[in-house]
């Protein structure tokens, strides 16, 4: 199971995807565990985070990233910088 992290994706991408559309989901400075029943995608508007995937490596993820969590991942989130994001299960 892998995150993967589009670095400033185009902004057509993003229109394409309608992403302004999306719910969006807001956490202050933090740290806890998580586990996606279903795979998400989101894009991150603000803050920073560190996303550890049980027994992997940490993955750093901050504003202006596109992001996809795979379904069934168990990990570890540790908010830097407070988290605004818009996010859709897919």
């Amino acid at each position: 199971m892998e995150i993967t992290v589009d670095k400033n994706p185009d902004k057509k991408k993003l229109e394409s995807m309608g992403i302004k559309k999306w719910s969006i989901w807001e956490e202050t400075v933090s740290e806890f565990p998580w586990y996606y029943q279903e795979a998400e995608k989101c894009y991150i508007l603000e803050g920073k985070v560190i996303v550890t995937p049980d027994g992997g490596s940490p993955i750093e993820i901050e504003a202006g990233d596109l992001v996809t969590f795979p379904q069934g991942m168990s990990c570890n989130w540790k908010i830097l910088k407070d988290v605004r994001k818009h996010y859709k299960f897919v």
